[in-house]
């Protein structure tokens, strides 16, 4: 499975020059809704990723996956596994746990997004599940932005990984983009306007 070619035949591999969550700047940006508004294609990336995290042997029990960007595809894997789905929110910018969910002592969780960046969001949502007594035992996501050491890739891990060390993190693809701080972006030196794209702030 051509991750690249799947994001980029779904128009969800972009160039230009983005405005990322983290303040930083970067030529390039996936935008997995688009890949994810075909439900097709979303069950058979799902169902891959899966495949994956059985046959490494981890088992889980439930997935949880953080507000907005990684709900399709938390919902997805869990379909796919025939497991449970919750999700967590931003309330006044604090993560959260509502909507009558509930989380059951030693019930073992999958963190899923769409897309492991630095791993800030998942982190959150994983500190949440185990302050109510689950077991938060992987991360998952479609694609791995390259900042975490991903099961089954060579990639190191970098500084900015938020991800604990001792939990595998799972992903169908690694993409590794230059990112810049804003005043060391050469796209900004250009004059050019930075865009956010993502869920936060649009």
């Amino acid at each position: 499975m051509n991750l690249e070619e799947i994001y980029k035949d779904a128009g969800a591999y972009l160039k230009g020059h983005f405005l990322l969550s983290s303040g930083n700047h970067s030529e390039y940006y996936l935008q997995s809704a688009k890949v994810l508004e075909d439900p097709i294609l979303a069950g058979k990336l799902a169902d891959e990723l899966y495949s994956v995290i059985q046959k490494s042997g981890v088992e889980f029990d439930s997935v949880c996956s953080p507000a907005l960007g990684g709900i399709l595809a938390g919902y997805e894997l869990a379909r796919a596994g025939k497991k449970r789905f919750i999700f967590t929110e931003r309330v006044e910018k604090v993560m959260s746990l509502r909507r009558g969910f509930s989380v059951s002592k030693g019930e073992k969780f999958i963190v899923c997004e769409d897309i492991i960046t630095t791993g800030g969001s998942a982190l959150e949502s994983a500190k949440i599940i185990e302050e109510l007594g689950g077991e938060v035992v992987a991360f998952a996501a479609l694609a791995n932005r390259g900042f975490c050491s991903l099961y089954g890739f060579d990639n190191a891990r970098k500084d900015s990984c938020k991800l604990p060390l001792d939990k595998p993190l799972f992903a169908l693809g690694n993409f590794e983009f230059e990112i810049y701080t804003p005043d060391e972006c050469p796209l900004c030196k250009t004059g050019s306007k930075a865009i956010k794209p993502g869920s936060r702030g649009n």
